[in-house]
């Protein structure tokens, strides 16, 4: 098979499993925005503050994936073993601080200004999602295995069943029915914690059981912690866990600063980011299939292979960026109407997926530099340019635009101020990375 066909079968077996994740956050986005406008408007403060922790501790151990799949590369299967068990050491890690984060949101809250009304049901969902944090982290580290082995389809498979479950669960705690209460957004947040560790155990019987894994001995008593190779993994882990905090953050900050707006605007940008960040799954999936490849032939010392690779993984990612954003101006009245029955949120809604077409070129773009400079081992640039990037131009810039005006254009006291400065904060990113 040519790289071309490798890149797109790994990157397509990454995108139907990433969006089978994605779909429980579309599942809890409709059926929030079906129970009311104060849940979904909870659900997607208390998501956005989710999501920041999650992914930036997934973003540490997904930098995993270059150092496996070298490994891998270099035929040093034993290796590969022993580095997944320090590996948990560092996800252990991570899920303390997580945890410890989704527990205390108050700061963060009282400091974006976060309607009071609002704050006690965003609590009470992050408590819940506490919970789903740690299975959640050692099931993304499963996952990066898979890829770095060439091996993804088998966490497709098990995510896409997975949706068997977690799609009636949220409905039922949701909405109540059977003796069980309705609950809105947190009924939606039990169900996340059901299905997390209802994968982790499947994770954890396949490692044991499948012959895969055999020549890896990943099943095995875990060694004592090797602080140098967990200060290795910390050293590619963090920087790369921070951009994706700060990628995030920007996220998490349009919706709380947003969300002063009133209920409205903060679900009518919910709307907007849950498909945006569908979309980036598919760039988001070039980019795993590259860095891995990439990755495997650097291990096999095999240079000219590994550039080759790249220039295939961009190509293929342009081309659907570009698709993707067209797609996305002209269906957007209609996936409005989708998500949310509720007029006045699927109009203002529609005005803003007008800006999520833009923004998601630049956000392909900025994917797919960043995943292969992580091959390379180049983690702290990037770093640097989210910070000035997404933070200044996106957040900064968003916000005056909101609330005080840039230049010559008057305050707009709309949503779509933040999805124009970060558009324009994505543009720059993905020509300063590459």
């Amino acid at each position: 098979m040519s790289e071309r066909g490798i890149i797109a079968r790994h990157a397509g077996t990454v995108l139907a499993g990433q969006l089978a994740t994605m779909a429980f956050g579309i599942t809890d986005t409709i059926v929030a925005g079906r129970y009311s406008q104060q849940a979904l408007a909870a659900l997607s403060v208390g998501s956005a503050v989710y999501i920041t922790v999650f992914v930036a501790l997934i973003g540490v151990l997904q930098a995993l994936l270059p150092i496996w799949a070298e490994l891998h590369g270099a035929q040093r299967h034993a290796e590969v073993g022993r580095s997944v068990r320090q590996a948990l050491y560092l996800a252990g890690l991570a899920g303390v601080a997580g945890v410890f984060g989704l527990l205390f949101p108050n700061a963060l809250l009282q400091a974006t200004e976060v309607p009071p009304a609002l704050q006690e049901d965003v609590r009470h969902y992050l408590a819940v999602l506490a919970l789903a944090l740690p299975p959640a982290l050692l099931f993304r580290l499963y996952s990066t295995l898979n890829q770095s082995l060439g091996h993804p389809q088998l966490v497709t498979w098990l995510q896409l069943a997975s949706l068997a479950v977690k799609v009636p669960l949220t409905v039922w705690f949701a909405f109540g029915g059977a003796g069980l209460p309705a609950m809105g957004a947190v009924g939606c947040a039990w169900a996340t914690v059901a299905v997390n560790y209802l994968f982790l155990a499947i994770a954890a019987w396949m490692v044991r059981t499948s012959p895969i894994y055999g020549p890896y001995a990943v099943w095995r008593r875990p060694e004592p912690p090797h602080w140098r190779t967990i200060a290795e993994f910390a050293r590619l882990g963090v920087p790369a866990g921070l951009a994706i905090m700060v990628e995030v953050t920007s996220f998490t900050l349009m919706s709380l600063f947003i969300a002063r707006q009133g209920t409205l605007a903060a679900a009518a940008h919910q709307v907007a980011a849950n498909l945006a960040a569908v979309m980036y799954m598919v760039p988001l999936s070039i980019a795993i299939a590259t860095s891995a490849r990439v990755s495997y032939w650097l291990g096999a010392g095999e240079a000219k292979k590994a550039r080759a690779s790249i220039r295939t993984g961009f190509r293929i990612g342009l081309a659907l960026a570009v698709a993707m954003g067209c797609v996305m101006m002209l269906a957007r009245e209609g996936l409005a109407s989708l998500y949310s029955a509720d007029r006045q949120v699927a109009a203002l809604a529609t005005g803003l997926l007008a800006w999520v077409a833009v923004y998601h070129f630049g956000d392909a773009m900025q994917a797919l530099c960043v995943f292969v400079l992580r091959s390379y081992r180049v983690t702290v640039a990037p770093l640097v340019a989210y910070c000035v990037l997404l933070w200044g131009v996106g957040v900064v810039g968003g916000y005056q635009l909101a609330y005080r005006g840039l230049g010559a254009w008057p305050a707009l006291h709309s949503p779509s101020a933040f999805w124009i400065g970060s558009s324009f904060g994505l543009a720059v990113l993905a020509i300063v990375c590459r």
